[in-house]
């Protein structure tokens, strides 16, 4: 296969920067889809090594030359690389990283850079629906009052610090950036970003060489507590990099090299693969534009409003709020995130524990409730298990055999009454409304005709849409007990 110019460029950049790739790899660049991937031209074996990568080629905010201004604003994490990213950029072939920005797209297709009509369009209702707007919110914000000050200390286009191009940077820091190690940080690592991604079939694992000295300067900035408050565009949970020294030459001049090792046999000609984790399409699309079909990591959220909602739709306000308390006060709680509590259904359909204790508290009869609440003291110390095993035989469950409970999942087939199976449903179809009037087979008559290439973005939603109303699809009939934790019953 004819190697494009772009390619050239990037093979030589290679050489010129000490990163070292197999003659066993060929990198492939597919003019359909204007994306490099990675193919073995002969049988690789577990152990293999094919690749290796020094950390000074590497980009980060200690190899950027923005370095003084980037780390003298408190920038760090991934705010900080993006910044690192832009200010590259916008050296052009003066950048020790132009060739290397010569294989990556000008921004990933991400939906965070999808125009508000597309996201209207083509997410509402599913996972990412409010999560991108917030984005949007959260990263204009830091770019107001973390980017826009610096913009002046730059001897550059202006223009290349918009915020148009911190969106197109954070996209490609998102998808293909690393955590390194404590003292280059988070990085872009040329080569072993091109690997594409598949869930629990990877060929290749990223190690750092060890070192035989240490430093104790390479630790002087922790990006820890940075990184934790980074928004799930951050990447953090994509890194596959790691770090066996405790850290590098703080000058930098002794670095460790990443290694590619061969982790999986690939057969001569087969893509080469890396993974992301096991990360679910609502997850996979937020980060890096794109979605895999039955996906087993896939879940649905349904959000404590939407419960509440359905709850005050049942009993009065005073009922549900009491309800809820009790619930809190026994140490029950839903997910959080962004100001939101909210309760997973699993990919086949299984709804998280917690939200099966809070309707069945939000249904006890009154006698049982009142009973419960003279038992709070006792019952606020206990484990979870403990706990619902008094919650549910305070419900009065005849079939109840305390004995015979051995973990909290051994519960879940107690606490499903036939009010919190009706409720299941009910909120299964509160939360497949918010999808709108189109149905699920007018969704997976749509995916069967799109095409991933030429309609990226509307496949890749629809591959979202369909899994998720599937998922809700499949509580449905957990809670009608056809699921997988019950049986049907013979017909005589």
């Amino acid at each position: 296969m004819t190697m494009t110019r772009r390619l050239r460029s990037f093979h030589r950049w290679m050489r010129s920067n000490g990163v070292e790739c197999s003659d066993a790899l060929s990198l492939v660049d597919d003019p359909s889809t204007k994306s490099i991937s990675v193919f073995s031209l002969c049988d690789l074996r577990e152990g293999d090594l094919v690749a290796t990568i020094p950390k000074s080629a590497c980009l980060t905010i200690r190899t950027c030359g923005a370095r003084e201004a980037i780390e003298a604003a408190g920038l760090a994490g991934s705010l900080g690389l993006a910044v690192a990213v832009m200010y590259e950029r916008a050296l052009g072939p003066s950048s020790q990283w132009h060739d290397y920005f010569g294989v990556l797209p000008e921004r990933e297709c991400v939906p965070l850079v999808w125009s508000d009509e597309e996201l209207e369009s083509l997410l509402a209702g599913t996972e990412l629906d409010k999560i991108i707007k917030q984005d949007k919110q959260f990263l204009s914000e830091d770019w107001k009052e973390c980017i826009e000050p610096l913009i002046g200390s730059f001897d550059l286009d202006p223009d290349s610090f918009s915020l148009d191009n911190y969106f197109s940077a954070k996209t490609l820091v998102s998808s293909r950036a690393f955590q390194i190690d404590k003292y280059y940080g988070y990085g872009m690592v040329p080569l072993a970003d091109l690997f594409n991604h598949k869930t629990g079939a990877e060929h290749v694992h990223f190690t750092s060489v060890s070192q035989t000295e240490s430093d104790d300067e390479g630790d002087d900035v922790d990006n820890d507590d940075e990184d934790d408050q980074i928004s799930d565009l951050s990447g953090d949970e994509q890194s596959s990099v790691i770090d066996q020294s405790t850290s590098s030459s703080a000058q930098g001049d002794n670095p460790a090299a990443l290694e590619m090792i061969i982790i999986r046999d690939a057969n001569a000609g087969s893509e080469v693969f890396n993974t992301y984790g096991s990360t679910g399409n609502a997850a996979l699309l937020h980060r890096y534009g794109f979605t895999e079909p039955d996906n087993p990591f896939d879940i649905v959220n349904i959000e404590l409003t939407v419960v509440l909602k359905y709850c005050t739709s049942q009993f009065s306000r005073r009922h549900t709020r009491s309800r809820l308390a009790l619930w809190r006060n026994l140490n029950f709680s839903g997910c959080s995130s962004q100001n939101s509590e909210y309760f997973e259904v699993s990919c086949d359909g299984e709804p998280q524990f917690e939200l099966l204790t809070l309707l069945y508290i939000i249904y006890l009869n009154e006698k049982s409730f009142d009973k419960l609440g003279t038992m709070m003291e006792s019952l606020v110390n206990e484990d979870e298990l403990c706990c619902t095993v008094n919650l549910i035989e305070v419900g009065g469950n005849c079939s109840f055999k305390k004995d015979s409970i051995q973990n909290v999942n051994d519960l879940n087939k107690f606490l499903l009454t036939k009010s919190v199976c009706k409720a299941l449903v009910k909120l299964a179809d509160l939360r497949e409304n918010l999808y709108g009037s189109v149905s699920l087979k007018d969704d997976e008559r749509k995916l069967k005709e799109c095409s991933s290439v030429k309609e990226r973005k509307l496949y890749h939603s629809l591959v979202l849409r369909v899994s998720e109303r599937r998922i809700l699809g499949r509580l449905r009939d957990y809670a009608s007990n056809v699921g997988p934790r019950s049986k049907k019953r013979k017909i005589l």
